[in-house]
């Protein structure tokens, strides 16, 4: 099941929202040791967690989270453009129709199958987001072996820049055009969401 949450909705889809920073700090955290904010040693929360952020996540049926991502408006400061703007030849993209992807996640300890389908369901989800919403672009950082996969699944995505060090992680600013044959292009590389309800009543 793929939620999408706001500003509107985030009281009543405040277990999705638990699940989500709970595995974000395992992920980022414990997993990539990131140094980064942490709630009640529990939670991997950063002040751009606020009522402007907007939510994807993929869960089973009973809320328990499986893949997630934050959508952050450009036109107000983001990662990209606050932390790293080195990354980008020239101005960082920005604009009402251009959105940043942060914290894509996929739980950990779930099996490989499950994680896989979720992924698909949020790549996917992230698409029909932005057509939905007059999006035509996302940006986001990613580190360089991630940026590399990310290219292999499809869509038109490309690099804002060279690859630079941070903290000993070599980083890539990203940008990906979306239009409407986008969610063909995914297909094509294999990447679908048909498997969306099987993917809920299997984790649940």
């Amino acid at each position: 099941m793929l939620r999408t949450i706001d500003q509107s909705n985030r009281i009543l889809e405040s277990r999705a929202l638990r699940g989500m920073f709970e595995a974000r700090k395992e992920v980022f955290v414990d997993l990539l040791k990131w140094d980064l904010p942490v709630l009640a040693d529990r939670y991997e929360v950063d002040h751009f967690d606020d009522g402007e952020a907007v939510y994807l996540i993929v869960t089973d049926l009973e809320a328990r989270h499986l893949a997630s991502a934050r959508l952050l408006r450009t036109t107000r400061p983001a990662l990209l453009d606050s932390l790293y703007p080195d990354l980008a030849d020239g101005a960082v993209p920005r604009g009402e129709d251009i959105l940043e992807i942060t914290r894509f996640c996929l739980s950990r300890g779930v099996g490989a199958r499950l994680r896989r389908e979720a992924r698909d369901r949020l790549l996917v989800g992230l698409v029909e987001y932005a057509l939905a919403n007059e999006v035509r672009r996302y940006t986001g950082v990613a580190e360089l072996s991630w940026f590399e996969q990310i290219c292999t699944f499809g869509w038109e995505c490309r690099s804002l820049g060279k690859p630079c060090l941070h903290d000993g992680r070599w980083l890539v600013g990203l940008c990906i055009d979306i239009d409407d044959g986008t969610i063909d292009r995914l297909a094509a590389g294999g990447i679908t969401a048909a498997s969306r309800e099987a993917t809920a009543a299997r984790a649940a």
